[in-house]
């Protein structure tokens, strides 16, 4: 039946029962709302499978889920018979703030930041990075607020301070006896941290540094707890000694005294409202000839003497930078792996409402059709759910490694750190914008978090590193390593290049389902698209260099090849930590569902990537045979969807309203009860 027929069947059923109804105004029956459950069996254990996602501490996680339900500071709310807690953004930014500090108050008397900066070990830092991912899955201001004073603060304190310091500040700052903020970027300078303006000379006469902001471009800027409530701050500055600039250092300075009281000689202001993130306080800091007492460097890669000579065991001017910026990595980590807590809640969210919601028949006198029925809403929500499944994994590898950090990883915790951080991120707001949408008018009440989620979360893309320059950094790293083993004349043996060892994968030439199922398949359709991109981004580099370029220039010049590198290397980084997972377990439904979400992974990376048919790596018959292959995944991912969730392991307390009984949740009697 056409499309005009059938509308036309449609009107004339409409028509007909008016004209026979002896009330032709009467209603028709009121919608009902019905759990999924009733009518989504589970095929696989969820439990298992969250098992799986959250991969370490789950008893803790359940525990501190429990305790911030407790508390009516965080802002307990019923809607449609249950409980929902989630910040109340209608408060101002000054009260919302204010909330910042008091549940920090809350979980610093139950003894959750216990052991964050004075345990040492593997177990002591996944406890932290559990704890921290559960926080921030109620509100990322609470995380953001907490990981400036942990992370930043007292991460700079452990890293770049030697004992005097562990001893001198680590507990107090556990116990937030002082409050820590970390003061880096600059009005005139982000992403450039080589680039920042602050001054600090040393004053030998009184054993002192001397801290200076010499113009208004070197104000700090965006400094998270400044405005309010940061006693103490990690200063990164140029360090001036006897007229010569041996460059950026770090140290402490104190910016309020135990009254609250901005210290003479600095000055602070508000940054004022933000799009997102208005429970942290942030601030800019000007500094005036400020003086520190000279122990107040961070002296783990460099000192200077009490006579003023400056001591460092590391010569080179660039390697001493690069030690300077090497432990900053956990900013990039907890970044990563939040914003994918993020596309779980969302996704979560979205796909329970699609999952009781209906629009429209598909037969003149068919019931209404459930959202996720659609094929359409299937495209949009599952293949970011099959990557939010990917990024999981990835998540939970790039934890492990830096948990596990040697001097000798330092490098790929760098490089997979930085490309995680901007996948991840990228993907969460696409994630968001989707399920937005997904969720019609109601994704855009505050209530039902996801539409504010937007606001909350932007600002991942550009803090702790700008995703378009962490990429291009991936990129200088796979081409360092490209010319070292171009000159050793050995294998490639770091950054998971060790394919580049091997024959060139041939794509055949026609793609049938079971091959573009295939994980080895998958995985030599990744490997090519990364070699290829990578010979092409040192050719490209190679010929500008001969042409008068010079090798920054010319990698600038290449961004494009950049880029796309850049993504090759952090798609099959991920692919790989699907496969890892999935080959670990044993057969059975959960090891089956697990092939699907990987493979729909794989296949909507070579669907929404240009380079794959723009290098010739598929044919456009295999592009088209992908498509066609992705939409029959979408379909036999469909009766896992609320599995698949479910499997988060997410409190229904932390989803929202129309995860739930949205009718019940927007009746009138709810109007009254509020």
């Amino acid at each position: 039946m056409d499309r005009v027929t059938w509308r036309t069947r449609v009107l004339l059923n409409h028509l007909n029962q008016l004209s026979s109804s002896s009330n032709p105004l009467s209603p028709n029956p009121c919608l009902g709302f019905s759990p999924p459950e009733l009518s989504e069996p589970f095929e696989f254990d969820t439990k298992e499978m969250r098992k799986l996602l959250d991969a370490h501490n789950l008893e803790d996680r359940d525990w501190l889920f429990g305790l911030m339900k407790q508390s009516k500071l965080f802002n307990p709310r019923e809607a449609g018979g249950r409980v929902f807690i989630a910040p109340d953004y209608n408060q101002s930014m000054e009260q919302q703030r204010q909330m910042t500090m008091k549940r920090i108050a809350y979980l610093l008397d139950r003894g959750v930041f216990k052991g964050w900066l004075t345990d040492r070990g593997v177990d002591a830092e996944l406890r932290k990075f559990a704890f921290f991912e559960v926080i921030g899955i109620f509100d990322h201001s609470l995380a953001v607020k907490l990981g400036v004073h942990f992370f930043l603060w007292g991460g700079a304190i452990q890293f770049f301070g030697t004992k005097r310091h562990h001893d001198k500040w680590l507990s107090d700052t556990e116990n937030y006896a002082i409050k820590g903020c970390f003061a880096m970027s600059e009005l005139g300078h982000g992403s450039n941290v080589r680039g920042i303006e602050t001054v600090t000379t040393y004053d030998s006469s009184t054993e002192e540094f001397v801290i200076n902001t010499p113009c208004e471009s070197a104000q700090k800027y965006w400094i998270g707890g400044a405005a309010n409530h940061a006693t103490h701050t990690i200063v990164f500055s140029q360090l001036s000694i006897s007229g010569n600039n041996q460059g950026v250092h770090a140290l402490i300075a104190q910016i309020r005294d135990e009254n609250g009281n901005v210290c003479p000689g600095v000055r602070i202001a508000d940054c004022g409202h933000k799009i997102g993130l208005n429970g942290v306080d942030n601030g800019r800091i000007w500094f005036d000839n400020i003086r520190i007492p000279r122990e107040n460097l961070l002296n783990s890669v460099a000192d200077v003497s009490p006579d003023g000579k400056y001591l460092s065991a590391i010569k080179d001017p660039d390697q001493r930078f690069a030690a300077f910026m090497a432990p900053l990595t956990s900013g990039r980590v907890t970044i990563a792996v939040s914003s994918i807590y993020s596309s779980q809640v969302s996704l979560a969210i979205a796909i329970r409402y699609s999952l009781t919601r209906r629009a429209f028949s598909v037969t003149p006198n068919g019931p209404e059709v459930l959202l996720l029925d659609y094929p359409s809403h299937q495209q949009r929500l599952l293949p970011l759910l099959a990557k939010t499944y990917a990024m999981s994994f990835a998540s939970n590898y790039l934890k492990m490694i830096y948990v596990k950090r040697t001097p000798e990883s330092s490098k790929t915790i760098h490089v997979v750190s930085s490309a995680f951080k901007a996948i991840h991120t990228w993907h969460n707001m696409r994630t968001l914008q989707e399920c937005r949408e997904a969720c019609g008018g109601q994704g855009i009440k505050t209530e039902n978090r996801v539409g504010h989620f937007k606001g909350e979360f932007d600002v991942q893309s550009t803090f702790e590193g700008d995703n378009n320059v962490l990429m291009q950094q991936v990129s200088k790293a796979l081409l360092a390593e490209y010319i070292a083993a171009q000159k050793r004349g050995k294998p490639f043996k770091a950054l998971g290049l060790e394919h580049m060892n091997k024959p060139c994968p041939v794509i055949p030439s026609q793609l049938t389902s079971s091959t573009l199922q295939c994980s080895q398949f998958q995985m030599d359709a990744f490997c090519l698209r990364e070699r290829d991109l990578l010979n092409r981004f040192a050719m490209e580099v190679s010929q500008r260099q001969k042409q008068g370029e010079s090798k920054e220039y010319s990698i600038i010049l290449s961004y494009q090849l950049a880029g796309d590198l850049g993504r090759a290397f952090a798609d099959r980084a991920i692919l790989q930590t699907f496969i890892d997972a999935e080959a670990a377990l044993p057969a059975g439904s959960l090891k089956n569902v697990l092939a699907l979400l990987r493979s729909m992974y794989a296949l909507i990376c070579l669907e929404e990537d240009a380079a794959f048919l723009r290098y010739g790596y598929l044919s456009t018959d295999n592009v088209a045979a992908v498509r066609k292959e992705v939409s029959r995944l979408c379909a036999e991912l469909r009766p896992h969807a609320l599995a698949l969730v479910s499997s988060f392991g997410i409190p229904d307390a932390c989803l929202s309203p129309i995860a739930f009984n949205w009718i019940d949740s927007n009746s009138w009697s709810s109007v009254e009860r509020h």
